[in-house]
């Protein structure tokens, strides 16, 4: 069986910026809230951490943050995907070094490439590269699908152990269960839909809810996971309003002005990202003073 990085929890963290560049010390803030409040795995430098608009060394920093900061208590995996596949393993060899405990690789963008141009993709990064990696699917910001055929040919490989499937598609993420089974664990990428992922048997959710409601999160995914599938249902449901304004407008503008609402200093998204608009700020502050005691 395959390395398993983490189930249950795991947060797409943001990365709060300042007028100097990233912002450290409250990012450390954060990851140690989140240890805190028992998320299980912490995913730095991905579309909810801004990555496209970060310079190498700001993400280098900043992972080296989390890992620091998490000293081993859950584990840190590392966005590094990209669409320039020489660039993408220069990089991903680069952050092997700095102690994270995975890659999680988007599909790449742009390029538009055929279903084997992504097979060969992820073949010679994984070849590259001695980290576990989670495949990462979201067609809806790439232009590509991760089709459930290439997605049983990449779990072939051993060092690629997981996909991150946020496409909305529900009969394709069963068609990847059954064709790959335990040779690629799935996580959920959408967080209205983490019970029916793990009803289809995904291991764990990789969250952008979590940064503002950590413990929330974790119960609901280990609720499901200990057996108890009615409360863990009702918390999703009951989740659906603040996920419906966490995703108001593109990912990360809502869930920014989230954590600013929730006491943390983590500015604005960097062009061509905007501050959330003042109605959606109002739906969002309401639903989170709902949950959030």
């Amino acid at each position: 069986m395959k390395k398993i990085l983490f189930k249950g929890c795991g947060t797409a963290i943001s990365t709060p910026f300042d007028e100097n560049g990233v912002n450290l010390k409250e990012f450390e803030r954060l990851v140690e809230n989140q240890i805190q409040n028992k998320v299980d795995a912490i995913i730095v430098c991905g579309t909810t951490g801004e990555a496209s608009t970060m310079t190498t060394e700001e993400k280098i920093a900043t992972i080296k943050c989390a890992v620091k900061t998490s000293h081993g208590r859950i584990p840190v995996i590392a966005g590094t995907g990209g669409n320039n596949t020489k660039q993408v393993i220069a990089y991903s060899k680069e952050v092997e070094k700095l102690g994270v405990d995975g890659l999680l690789v988007v599909t790449p963008y742009y390029n538009k490439c055929t279903q084997n141009g992504l097979i060969e993709h992820y073949k010679e990064i994984a070849k590259n590269v001695s980290l576990p990696i989670i495949l990462y699917n979201v067609p809806s910001r790439t232009s590509v699908n991760i089709e459930p055929h290439t997605c049983f040919e990449l779990s072939k490989i051993e060092n690629i152990v997981a996909i991150k499937e946020a496409s909305g598609n529900l009969s394709q993420v069963a068609e990847i269960a059954y064709l790959c089974g335990e040779n690629l664990s799935i996580y959920s990428g959408n967080d209205d839909q983490i019970l029916p992922i793990l009803s289809l048997g995904g291991i764990g959710v990789i969250s952008v809810l979590s940064n503002v409601m950590p413990d929330y999160t974790h119960t609901m995914v280990q609720n499901f996971l200990d057996g108890k599938i009615n409360t863990a249902t009702q918390m999703q449901l009951d989740a659906i309003p603040l996920i419906k304004a966490l995703f108001s407008e593109v990912n990360p503008i809502p869930v920014k002005a989230g954590l600013n609402m929730i006491g943390y200093n983590f500015g604005i998204p960097r062009l061509p990202l905007t501050k959330l608009s003042q109605d959606k700020e109002k739906i969002l502050q309401n639903e989170l003073s709902k949950l959030i005691n």
